[in-house]
């Protein structure tokens, strides 16, 4: 895999301040609740987070304590893990954009770093990009273009496609401004881009009834939701015989087509990184939320046999995985 640079820090660096974290204080090992759609979606994602903590000198089970809890993409579990971690008085919070609101309103002391977040300045999850205020921080995917240039890579591998579906979760703001991008883009291209929303897990066999034999291929908008039914959307993908492209890696690496996004392995190790600055006495609202610049192409070579498609070499050779 080739590695390229990743991250760019947006605004002015964070300045730190001569507190030590609440726990350390107490004489015992800091507690991070960790909050994700579910455990074999982000087990990759967790893995390198806990990684770098243990290179900053944070060892999981000697002098960090980690609590991981799945939301199984429902609002109401993340509610209840709110109220779970502020009882516990965990010394901070690593999450997913889409849980962020429900986190705040539990909270306003406790730190909370979004380790992927769609739109975090429109979804008002921070002030600002620079000076995020209050106790919210992260690593944003946003990246005004890339709609488009997923389009671009699908049409490389579906030369005849016309027409697309467009699968999103409704109730998440930045998959409807994803869904709206995409919309734009396949206009620039030529394409129909059949928007299908998504408000809950039993949406995701309707839409896929209601556009199969309809369309040439697949666009997922993902999130949580997504993510925690990703195994059901796979299969109905495959059984459509639908090429499907997505924002993660996990997807493609599961049996998707392809996908085309940020590392969300370094977006988690870099989460990480934020967390130590915490734990050292930085406050959150001071740290910058960072912009990905690193992207990472992954197609599956076994579903793109399996569906009749011919990877062009040039894409090959521009992947930085290919699962076989």
């Amino acid at each position: 895999m080739r590695r390229r640079e990743f991250l760019t820090v947006v605004g002015s660096a964070a300045v730190a301040f001569p507190m030590a974290a609440r726990a350390q204080k107490a004489g015992k090992p800091p507690t991070i609740g960790v909050l994700g759609p579910n455990a074999p979606s982000w087990s990759a994602l967790t893995a390198s987070f806990a990684e770098r903590l243990s290179q900053l000198g944070w060892i999981d089970g000697r002098t960090i304590a980690i609590e991981y809890r799945w939301s199984e993409g429902r609002p109401e579990r993340v509610a209840e893990i709110a109220v779970e971690f502020v009882r516990q008085k965990v010394d901070a919070i690593v999450t997913y954009g889409g849980a962020v609101a429900t986190l705040k309103q539990a909270t306003t002391s406790i730190p909370i770093v979004f380790a992927i977040a769609g739109d975090p300045l429109g979804s008002s999850l921070v002030a600002s990009l620079s000076r995020p205020g209050g106790n919210v921080t992260g690593l944003s995917l946003q990246e005004a273009e890339i709609a488009g240039k997923r389009l671009e890579l699908l049409r490389e591998v579906v030369p005849w496609l016309r027409r697309i579906a467009v699968v999103f979760d409704v109730g998440y703001r930045a998959s409807v401004v994803e869904n709206s991008q995409v919309q734009a883009a396949s206009r620039a291209f030529g394409l129909e881009a059949v928007p299908y929303e998504v408000r809950q897990a039993e949406d995701i066999e309707l839409v896929f009834d209601a556009f199969k034999g309809k369309v040439d291929a697949l666009y997922l908008v993902q999130n949580a939701l997504m993510t925690a039914k990703r195994t059901t959307i796979i299969a109905l993908a495959l059984d459509a015989r639908l090429p499907m492209i997505v924002d993660g890696a996990e997807f493609p690496r599961a049996g998707a087509l392809m996908s085309y996004g940020p590392s969300f392995p370094a977006l988690f190790a870099r989460a990480a990184e934020y967390v130590d600055k915490i734990l050292r006495g930085t406050k959150p609202g001071e740290l910058p939320v960072e912009q990905p610049t690193k992207f990472d192409l992954v197609i599956n070579l076994k579903t793109a046999k399996a569906l009749g498609l011919v990877i062009p070499d040039k894409l090959l050779a521009l992947a930085d995985d290919v699962v076989e």
